[in-house]
């Protein structure tokens, strides 16, 4: 099989597994802003790990390859993923997220700070539409769509069980659409709009595809969660019934 080409993802022949597209997806250059933001944030790093070394490479999706279940969300965060290597793994956002997800009973402890810190998830993976650390947390539309042949080719090899996607935020959402209709998924017309809350299911287009649950949640980001526009009992009960969509 071909050697994929770190700066073009498009120009390999896709992955076979889950493991090869979590290795080919840390090895992507295909962004110069991205990479060149990601690897300044590495070595300027942030005061109080300063005696850390970052990841400052793109983050691939975290959970088992068999998941019922996906989540996704924007992009790593700085100081977190981008640091950690584990997406929404040691800062805000994730510390609301994976306490909600073991609320629920889909992660195995409540907290996620390093890459090794022994937590596993139950039946979901987390990925996002964008695998590096983006300027002010906002990648470009164009950043976003070169990135899109690793969210087509995860949910790809995630069909044979994933049931139900739970998308956080309106970019994600966004995001999310064209890619599912690109794995195999009929989108109703006009476009389901984004909304907390939100649940569509989408028929399969293909024969080798079941019916996919699509389900829409505010983001865990401290603009929501501080200002209690998303609160712990909102995101446990979208998640709860991400969960039961997907028959966990």
């Amino acid at each position: 099989m071909p050697r994929p080409s770190p700066a073009d993802p498009a120009a390999a022949a896709a992955p076979d597994t889950v493991a090869e597209l979590d290795a080919r997806v840390s090895e992507c250059r295909a962004c110069p802003r991205l990479v060149e933001w990601r690897e300044r944030v590495a070595v300027e790093k942030r005061a109080a790990f300063r005696d850390e070394t970052y990841w400052g490479r793109p983050v691939p999706g975290f959970g088992p390859p068999d998941a019922r279940m996906l989540i996704v969300g924007l992009a790593p965060a700085a100081h977190g993923a981008n640091r950690t290597g584990r997406m929404f793994t040691g800062d805000r956002s994730g510390d609301v997220l994976y306490a909600a997800m073991h609320a629920v009973g889909l992660a195995t402890q409540p907290t996620a700070t390093h890459i090794d810190d022994g937590l596993a998830l139950r039946g979901v993976r987390i990925t996002a539409p964008v695998h590096c650390a983006p300027p002010a947390n906002k990648p470009t539309t164009d950043e976003r769509d070169r990135c899109r042949t690793w969210l087509e080719r995860e949910l790809d090899l995630l069909s044979p069980t994933v049931r139900a996607v739970m998308v956080l935020g309106g970019f994600g959402w966004q995001a999310v659409l064209p890619v599912l209709a690109g794995a195999g998924w009929t989108i109703p017309r006009p476009q389901p709009k984004f909304g907390h809350g939100a649940h569509v299911e989408l028929a399969p287009a293909r024969d080798d595809r079941e019916p996919l649950q699509l389900l829409g949640c505010y983001h865990v980001s401290q603009q929501n969660t501080f200002t209690g526009r998303l609160t712990p009992a909102m995101l446990e009960t979208v998640l709860a019934e991400t969960a039961r969509a997907a028959g966990l």
